[in-house]
């Protein structure tokens, strides 16, 4: 049996990276970027209004222009002013190349087409946005390693870009494993339980933009073997949910190692998820998690979620960290480093009810995981205490 240290660690080491694919900009959400993208374009391409105003070249020793052009958003003519000539222009328009400034029409009056200016605040190059103040042609627009959210496909899709190169998505299977459950929505009869891991895992593999598929086993060595090989043979990751432990009714580690998958690690001492198996066999992973629903979802953002994220080559793979003063005193037996479902207003962390393996709905509230030490008895309030933010 390991530390979770020491788990976190050949996690690292056994990463495998993702191979780049090429996808349409409008399909890449919550992709990460496989490669650097520079700017093709400067944007914005050229002097733009950031007003509804009058564009015009400032003049100290003046405040009267005559408005000789109106230049809507798009209008692709190239103007030219005299001095002392103005021309009404708005948000977005391109400002003639001899104009330096822009005042706002809330600063003006106009009379017989002659504008005059009443702002005692306007400096020269007053409501322009330079061409290329955001970002110059050939600079580093988004860096290798990014996730792709709607602001950044949007900033992608204003430098004119329609493709990009991600990473690819792995191809995940999800094995349930139990002859005790039962698919939500069939009878229960006595002894049985509705199964939702299937559900749990494949939301939580969701929300990093996989789809996963899922299959449903019987306690069955043949059947269970059987099963990993397919799995194996489709797919980039392998989750077993269920019979890792070792009752007589648990035939998922056998199983695996009968598929030639190489053991990285089983057992972290850790609660809730001790039975945590790890293989892998060439560039495909397997994971063998807990029955029990709170243990494999805390495995999954603990390990899983970190894999997954090593190898899109994330610098931040693991759930983001921080140290927060104890609501309450917490008290343990020593001898595992354990888990424990808690909320945090990010001034305190607060351990919250409910902290079985099995136990959901305290997931269900939580916002962070609390990590208190294997050798800890008691935590009084106040000390500072590892806190993993969840997703």
């Amino acid at each position: 049996m390991i530390s979770v240290s020491e788990a976190q660690q050949l996690i690292i080491k056994h990463s495998s990276a993702s191979k780049p694919t090429t996808i349409a900009l409008k399909d890449a959400l919550n992709y990460v970027l496989a490669e650097d993208i520079t700017a093709p374009i400067p944007i914005p391409p050229f002097n733009q209004s950031a007003v509804d105003g009058y564009a015009f070249c400032f003049n100290t020793n003046n405040n009267s222009y005559t408005i000789v052009d109106k230049i809507p958003a798009g209008d692709t003519r190239k103007i030219d002013l005299n001095t002392n000539e103005a021309a009404r222009i708005f948000t977005g328009s391109k400002v003639p190349e001899n104009c330096d400034t822009v005042i706002m029409q809330e600063f003006t009056k106009v009379e017989n087409n002659q504008l005059f200016i009443d702002d005692e605040n306007l400096k020269t190059g007053g409501n322009i946005r330079t061409k290329g103040y955001q970002i110059k042609q050939g600079d580093m627009a988004l860096s290798k390693g990014t996730v792709l959210n709607p602001a950044a496909i949007g900033f992608l899709a204003t430098l004119g870009i329609t493709e990009v190169n991600v990473f690819t998505l792995p191809k995940v299977s999800i094995l349930i494993t139990g002859n005790e459950l039962v698919t939500p929505g069939e009878k229960l009869d006595e002894g049985q339980i509705y199964e939702s891991n299937s559900l749990m895992l494949k939301a939580a593999f969701e929300k990093m933009n996989i789809s996963p598929t899922i299959s449903y086993l019987k306690d069955n060595q043949e059947a269970t073997t059987n099963a990993i090989t397919n799995a194996l043979n489709n797919a980039d990751m392998v989750i077993l949910s269920g019979g890792i432990s070792v009752g007589d009714y648990d035939f998922v580690q056998q199983g695996i190692l009968e598929n030639g998958v190489i053991q990285i690690f089983y057992k972290v001492a850790q609660k809730p998820g001790k039975p945590l198996f790890f293989g892998k066999k060439e560039n495909k992973a397997v994971f063998g998690l807990p029955g029990n629903p709170a243990a494999a979802l805390t495995c999954f953002y603990e390990y899983i979620y970190p894999y997954i994220n090593l190898s899109f080559g994330l610098k931040q793979a693991f759930l983001n960290q921080l140290q927060l003063p104890l609501s309450k005193d917490i008290k343990q037996k020593p001898g595992r480093a354990t888990f424990l479902k808690a909320t945090t207003d990010f001034k305190t962390i607060t351990p919250l009810e409910g902290q079985n393996s099995d136990a959901l709905q305290s997931f269900a509230y939580a916002n962070a995981l609390l990590l208190t030490p294997a050798d800890a008895t008691i935590i009084k309030k106040g000390e500072l205490v590892n806190v993993h933010l969840l997703p």
